[in-house]
Parts: structure tokens; sequence; C-alpha cells
């Protein structure tokens, strides 16, 4: 079962560009308007992971750093590098291929199917593509 760490953690708040009340766990981007908007491609930079569960203009709470639950766009093991995929969703970054991608944490608890709820250490702060 996904659990969170809660020691040494950096979390924003932002508006929430949508309603993201069903979107929980899962990875945000900063949009052109300083809101927290979900990711929607794989090439997209998060900003963190989404703890809560706000509509449209509420106060979206982001983990930037720190131990997290993410939601797992597929079965990832533990010790898979992760970024975002095209649904917010984690998704497994492979250096040296996902090249144009983010790779942003480690799964530090496996997820064993799509929808499933992972564990994962992330850092947000200063992403860099999975070259």
């Amino acid at each position: 079962m996904a659990y969170e760490l809660s020691n040494y953690s950096v979390k924003i708040t932002l508006p929430a560009a949508a309603d993201l009340s069903a979107k929980q766990y899962y990875f945000v981007k900063v949009n052109t308007s300083g809101q927290a908007a979900l990711c929607a491609a794989a090439t997209d930079r998060p900003i963190g992971v989404l703890q809560n569960t706000p509509t449209a203009g509420q106060a979206a709470e982001v983990l930037v750093v720190g131990g997290t639950k993410i939601v797992a766009s597929a079965s990832i093991d533990e010790g898979s590098l992760i970024g975002t995929a095209s649904t917010g969703k984690a998704d497994a970054k492979t250096p040296g291929t996902d090249t144009t991608e983010y790779g942003v944490g480690q799964v530090i608890l496996a997820a064993g199917a799509d929808g499933e709820v992972l564990t994962a250490v992330i850092n947000c702060a200063s992403p860099a593509r999975a070259a």
C-alpha cells in the first residue's frame, strides 16, 4: 500500500486552472497564468504532485520536493525513474531513450497496473531530461 513521507518536503500553493478534484496524486505543471494545470503531454515539465482535490480557482497544494503518493500509468517497479505521462499519471522514463521527457523522481513502492497508487521520492524543483 502506498504511503506519504512527511519529513522534509517542499510544498507550494497555486490556484487551480481547472477542476482538479479527481486528480489528487497526479503531476501538475504551472501554466502561463501561474496556475496549477494537469500535465497533458509526456514532454511537460512538472512542478510537482497535486496533494489535494481543488476545483477551478481553488488553492492547489503541490508537493515539489519530497516523498509522495502518485497514480501510476502502468506497472512500475521500485527503483524506476519516473516523470509524467500524457495523462498526468506517473510514467517510467528510460535515460537515453526518453530524451525529450523529464525524469523527476524514483519509485520506492511499486504499482502493479494503471491507476494504482505508488510511492516515490520526487524533485521537481530542478528537473532534468532523461538524457
